[in-house]
């Protein structure tokens, strides 16, 4: 995650009660930040420098290789320009904004895989990404 989107979520989870707080607490999380000097949210790490270094290396750590990034625009489309997306897991709520920041800023080669619709109207499609 970015670091915006940590201070949001590092200043909720730690105090929050239900069933997702306890594992939100305790995975391990990574924040991709060169301005961020400490990070106090339990499990957290701070990652610098060249993004797709960072997540090369990270994909070859995790044995499962499985990472999922959490984050507002301008981080995912950050990721999306490293080119080192496998799969795209978009949420899609039923607000209309007026106007907003593009994750894709160019074409993308994906294979949808899946839909859910969730009663409140949220739509969780999910993609696979070809290089």
């Amino acid at each position: 995650m970015g670091a915006t989107t940590y201070a949001v979520m590092a200043a909720h989870w730690p105090s929050a009660s239900g069933p997702f707080a306890k594992p939100m607490n305790e995975i391990p999380k990574v924040v991709f930040s060169d301005s961020l000097a400490s990070a106090g949210w339990g499990e957290t790490t701070i990652a610098t420098g060249d993004l797709a270094q960072a997540i090369t290396r990270l994909k070859q750590e995790r044995s499962d290789g499985y990472l999922l990034a959490h984050g507002g625009a301008r981080f995912a489309r950050s990721l999306v320009e490293t080119g080192l997306i496998d799969e795209y897991r978009l949420l899609i709520h039923p607000a209309v904004l007026g106007a907003g920041e593009r994750i894709f800023l160019a074409p993308l080669t994906i294979e949808p895989m899946s839909t859910t619709v969730f009663s409140g109207g949220a739509v969780a499609h999910v993609f696979a990404a070809h290089p």
